[in-house]
């Protein structure tokens, strides 16, 4: 598998992702997948914040969350089935303002598609929308999937054997944010200026049908439940 970083030249608001996509990734193979940052996508809809107020920033995190709680350093947050910091929203590189997530990205990330596979006349795309994630107990940010497009993001070993020949009961393979994770490695989280990412030769199942749900589990067969169900109760009472 091989990742190329994209440098671009900086993304303005409300400018056309496709285009300015096409102006920067001139070949795609068969059987790649892009992976674009969330934040030109949200840049490309517009969805952006003037008031860098800390009321102002604190009311926009609990609207755009379904759980919010202030910590030490940020908001811890749950939008969207994905727990993050401060629902997403984002003052880096964002020229005085706040960026938000992307409305719909796995709605973005097939219209992406759709256009890409009419321009390059290709048949398997996966498009990736990006995002920078944390881990429980880990320092620094890894790289997540908002939403994606065109192959299977989760690979499920329930059932098949290991070396040994015991069967895997639960076992799966997280694709998509691994890939995601790969990708913003290269990008970079600093003034790079490499919003895209191309990967070659993927370890995926490209499909024309994804299931947006497949990533998500219930909180309380979530490992870390044990963690933060105190706090989700509380937040209902």
């Amino acid at each position: 598998m091989k990742i190329t970083p994209i440098k671009t030249r900086v993304f303005e608001e409300s400018e056309d992702l496709v285009l300015f996509i096409l102006k920067y990734v001139k070949k795609i193979p068969e059987g790649s997948v892009l992976v674009v940052t969330s934040k030109i996508v949200a840049l490309s809809e517009g969805r952006t914040f003037s008031d860098m107020s800390v009321l102002a920033k604190e009311k926009l995190i609990k609207a755009e969350s379904d759980f919010a709680i202030k910590t030490k350093l940020t908001w811890l947050t749950i939008k969207d089935g994905m727990v993050m910091a401060s629902a997403g929203i984002d003052e880096s590189n964002a020229k005085g303002k706040l960026i938000l997530l992307p409305k719909d990205s796995f709605r973005t990330a097939e219209q992406i598609r759709f256009e890409l596979c009419k321009y390059f006349k290709i048949k398997n795309l996966g498009i990736i929308i990006a995002d920078s994630g944390l881990l429980p107990l880990r320092n620094g940010v890894i790289g997540i999937a908002q939403g994606y497009a065109g192959f299977n993001g989760v690979r499920s070993y329930k059932g098949k054997k290991d070396i040994f020949g015991r069967k895997f009961i639960y076992s799966s393979t997280n694709i998509v944010d691994s890939l995601a994770t790969g990708a913003t490695l290269c990008m970079g989280e600093g003034n790079e200026q490499q919003p895209l990412a191309l990967i070659i030769d993927a370890p995926v199942i490209f499909t024309n049908k994804i299931d947006k749900k497949e990533l998500r589990i219930n909180s309380k067969e979530d490992i870390f439940y044990p963690l933060f169900k105190n706090l989700l109760n509380d937040k209902k009472r």
